[in-house]
């Protein structure tokens, strides 16, 4: 019989996330497993969201993609370079799928940091 997997309901996940998460959370009891899958969602981006905000630095606005990763700097000289003149912009267009895996683990280990303070 199979059990509720909350990760299935988080938009875009990949199976890759799915089981790092699994491993993640696997020391955690049920409370804390719900703990973290609360502050987790909060959280995470998916790779879509990542690739919208890329997208918009061909319009104008480069850089949102790493302010919204909590790369403020990277950010900043995107947003001032016009996203390194497009050539910046044009890699995170084709790498938005590792920014957005890079930041859900850390996003990972901090929800489970708060979970793990948790009764």
């Amino acid at each position: 019989m199979e059990t509720y997997n909350p990760y299935m309901s988080l938009p875009g996940i990949t199976t890759e996330e799915m089981a790092f998460l699994h491993q993640a959370t696997n020391e955690l009891n049920d409370t804390q497993k719900q703990s973290f899958f609360m502050a987790y969602s909060g959280k995470r981006k998916s790779a879509q969201d990542i690739l919208i905000f890329t997208l918009l630095g061909f319009v104008g606005i480069a850089g949102v993609q790493r302010f919204i990763t909590g790369q403020i700097l990277m950010g900043i000289f995107y947003f001032f370079t016009a996203g390194f003149c497009f050539i910046g912009t044009i890699v995170d267009l084709i790498n938005h799928e590792a920014i957005a895996t890079d930041y859900n683990k850390k996003m990972a280990y901090e929800s489970f940091q708060i979970a793990k303070m948790s009764f």
